[in-house]
């Protein structure tokens, strides 16, 4: 079976680079820089569309479901690490998920043959039993990757919400997502080889709808992650320094009330700054939908709410 990929703006050859087995190793990172660049630049064209799908997973949180990223080698990796960083970073669970075709040995050793079987992204799909409430966010550099391809129309036929990101203009898969993001980002340094410069653009565009998505559902105040899980020295360290940020207030009395709050960063942030209990301060939180702006405004409360 014969793929065309000629097409592709992303496996052409870049006239900028040419001679990349002839430059010197300063000249060659130059080039890369440069194109990095214009990476951004791609990005930046596409706000509009990234934050439709910000909304749209915001929109799904708050129903109780997840964003699930999908993609085969560098793009499924990428994902993978949006969503494995999430946890520490917002205490989420199950919130963002990340897949790659092959499965998790893939993530150090390529799984040939994987990307080619649409098949088994449904099978991954369905063992997180992916439902009308998820968004299934798929991911490929080239736009047509058929694993991707495959868990798009699985996700549409469950009545999933789907988003693509890809690193070509008009791309298979945004032809089956709800919000379709493409990316040009153009002929590699290196052609074909989509770990530079487009990797570097679905990185930041996965940035942009985890973080974005998590300000939206009240893990942020200001511009301090008030909702990480202090699972290590460092992370406690950070949250009462947080504490003491938005609370006004002294190392010893940042320590007491996490201790207090059980390590629940948010909690103790209103214990402090409404001078109350763990449990009014809990109660608050849940009658702010977990936002502390809402938690410690005068009028959002009243004790007869417990």
């Amino acid at each position: 079976m014969t793929v065309k990929i000629d097409h592709l703006a992303t496996e052409q050859r870049n006239p900028s680079t040419m001679n990349l087995d002839e430059l010197t190793p300063l000249e060659v990172v130059t080039r890369m820089n440069q194109e990095d660049a214009k990476a951004v630049v791609a990005v930046q064209q596409k706000l509009e569309e990234i934050a439709r799908a910000v909304v749209l997973i915001t929109e799904q949180l708050r129903k109780g479901g997840r964003s699930i990223y999908f993609g085969a080698g560098t793009s499924g990796r990428l994902g993978v690490i949006d969503a494995s960083e999430c946890p520490p970073t917002f205490s989420t669970v199950n919130e963002f998920i990340g897949i790659i075709a092959g499965g998790d040995g893939a993530l150090r050793t390529a799984v040939e043959g994987a990307e080619d079987t649409p098949s088994l992204a449904v099978k991954d799909l369905k063992a997180l039993q992916l439902g009308a409430t998820d968004v299934a966010i798929g991911i490929s550099a080239s736009g047509r990757t058929p694993y991707v391809i495959g868990g798009l129309y699985y996700a549409r036929e469950v009545g999933a919400k789907t988003i693509s990101v890809a690193c070509n203009a008009d791309s298979e898969i945004g032809k089956l997502a709800d919000v379709a993001i493409d990316v040009e980002t153009g002929p590699e340094v290196l052609a074909g080889s989509t770990r530079l410069k487009a990797g570097s653009a679905q990185k930041m565009i996965l940035n942009m709808l985890s973080t974005t998505a998590m300000v939206g559902i009240g893990k942020v105040y200001g511009n301090l992650m008030v909702d990480l899980h202090p699972s290590n020295l460092k992370l406690i360290e950070r949250a009462k320094k947080i504490i003491m940020q938005v609370g006004e207030c002294d190392y010893d009395t940042a320590s007491q009330a996490l201790r207090e709050a059980n390590f629940k960063v948010k909690t103790a942030i209103v214990m402090i700054k409404c001078n109350c209990s763990k449990v009014e301060a809990e109660d608050r939180l849940s009658v702010g939908v977990g936002f502390i702006r809402m938690a410690i405004q005068e009028g959002n409360f009243r004790t007869d709410d417990r």
